[in-house]
């Protein structure tokens, strides 16, 4: 068996890029064709000039490198997903609709924000204030520009949160939504996190989300994550929350040890380890197998946000990424990467065919070959012959 080496690379790459290099080897050929009047030094250059290009073109690969190009069995298993405020796609974001459309798309985990209300009870909410996602202009119009955390949890049960995602419809999708599902997201409200917890706890499923520190003169701005860890022991299984947190990570590590100690930027391990973190929630530009699998192998998971293509999950699973947070509910459906190209050990008669195959022959042997006739037979139109009339001998060229 032959091993599939980088110097073989060139060979693939010839595989690759013959068809390329037969057709264009037959337009240089009319070309060349067309411009028989030019001179042997013009028909050399152009030549010359396709030739490199078809060169270059021949090494390309060479410089290429994507985590999708593996050898055989060393694919780790897919991503399982995050649904990014549920599933905004299907239904408005952060509400009880979205979470549960979600778990019925079959995610693995729910992500999510939450802020704590004026009066300490925390709820789902994204953004600072209570503008974009719900009608607060309209219910509280002077409070519009407000941080939603100085709402009491009374105020924010008046507000709808689902009427905008159909007037707005952000994804394109809301048209695809039946006259019921339309009803049922046009009444939506602010899910507590209670609630959210507890569609989880239901489903079997984890929970990833951030949350924020009340600003100053908040009531409760000191003792918000203690409100929180309470809240999560009474309705669903510690180890099924992902703590993204930072502050006070230690005490919280020892006052309920089974969470799942989350870091939101990357670290030394060492460090990594000292805090007990358990995965990275990282943006997918951060990308990187090494750096992955560095940290996979001292058992620290990579969770990647927010994905939504099939190209990008790819990537994602080829660079051994445990999980990703997306807003696309479809890339459940993708079953092997996009990109993958597996790389093999070639038998002997492969090898041989990949450096001697037909269309290889074409390029290097049959179209040089006629190149040349050409320029013969231009160089043979060129010569002088001697031309009688009247008995007078003159030289001539065509």
């Amino acid at each position: 068996m032959v091993s599939l080496s980088r110097s073989l690379w060139l060979a693939l790459s010839l595989a690759l890029y013959g068809s390329l290099a037969l057709y264009g080897s037959l337009t240089l050929y009319g070309s060349l064709s067309l411009s028989l009047a030019l001179s042997l030094g013009h028909q050399v250059c152009v030549l010359g000039v396709y030739l490199s290009v078809l060169f270059s073109l021949y090494l390309v690969p060479l410089a290429m490198y994507s985590p999708c190009i593996r050898e055989a069995g060393t694919l780790g298993p897919k991503p399982t997903l995050l649904g990014h405020r549920g599933a905004p796609m299907l239904a408005p974001e952060n509400t009880l609709m979205s979470f549960e459309s979600a778990v019925e798309a079959g995610v693995d985990g729910l992500e999510t924000d939450v802020t704590i209300s004026a009066d300490g009870v925390p709820f789902v909410m994204h953004d600072l204030t209570l503008q974009r996602t719900t009608n607060v202009e309209e219910v509280f119009p002077n409070r519009t520009h407000t941080p939603a955390a100085l709402f009491t949890w009374s105020d924010v049960q008046l507000l709808n949160a689902g009427a905008w995602f159909l007037s707005w419809d952000p994804f394109g999708t809301a048209s695809s939504l039946s006259p019921e599902q339309r009803a049922l997201a046009a009444n939506q409200t602010v899910p507590s996190l209670a609630e959210v917890l507890d569609v989880a706890n239901r489903a079997g499923r984890t929970v990833l989300f951030d949350l924020r520190q009340p600003p100053h003169g908040h009531p409760y701005r000191d003792n918000y994550l203690n409100i929180t860890l309470d809240l999560i022991r009474t309705h669903i299984n510690s180890s099924q929350v992902l703590w993204l947190p930072s502050d006070q990570r230690g005490e919280i590590q020892q006052v309920d040890p089974e969470l799942q100690q989350t870091a939101g930027q990357t670290s030394s391990i060492q460090e990594l380890q000292d805090n007990h973190i358990t995965t990275l929630n990282l943006h997918y530009s951060t990308m990187s197998l090494q750096h992955i699998s560095k940290y996979r192998s001292v058992n620290i998971s990579v969770n990647l946000y927010v994905v939504n293509q099939p190209w990008l999950y790819s990537l994602a699973w080829c660079s051994g990424a445990s999980s990703v947070t997306t807003n696309n509910m479809l890339l459940r459906d993708i079953h092997t990467p996009l990109l993958l190209v597996v790389r093999h050990t070639l038998t002997p008669q492969e090898v041989g065919r990949t450096l001697f195959g037909e269309d290889r022959l074409v390029v290097m042997c049959v179209i040089p070959f006629h190149l040349c006739s050409e320029i013969n037979l231009t160089n043979s139109q060129q010569l002088p012959y001697t031309h009688k009339s009247k008995g007078m001998n003159t030289s001539m060229y065509i």
